[in-house]
């Protein structure tokens, strides 16, 4: 799996938690939180969602509301975790 499609995956899999959770849909770019469409406690379940899904540990620094302020952000966050750990599924 190339990288673009990984992150296309990561991308889809997350709006697809969103838009299940919050009962509409999400631009890539859109703030989460600035719009009000979720909360900062939203952000908690975002967190063990990703861990859950995607095999990583949010911890530390990376666990900044910045982090999960868009899908595309969450990409980036996934990603990077990913490749830290050397987890390429």
């Amino acid at each position: 799996m190339t990288a673009s499609s990984n992150a296309v995956t990561v991308e889809e899999s997350i709006q697809a938690f969103l838009r299940e959770r919050t009962k509409r849909s999400w631009e890539p770019d859109v703030d989460l939180f600035a719009t009000g469409g979720v909360s900062s406690l939203f952000a908690m379940e975002l967190v063990v969602h990703l861990e859950k899904t995607f095999a990583i540990t949010i911890a530390g620094p990376d666990l900044m509301i910045d982090n999960f302020r868009t899908v595309r952000t969450m990409t980036a966050l996934v990603n990077l975790l990913r490749e830290a750990g050397g987890n390429d599924a």
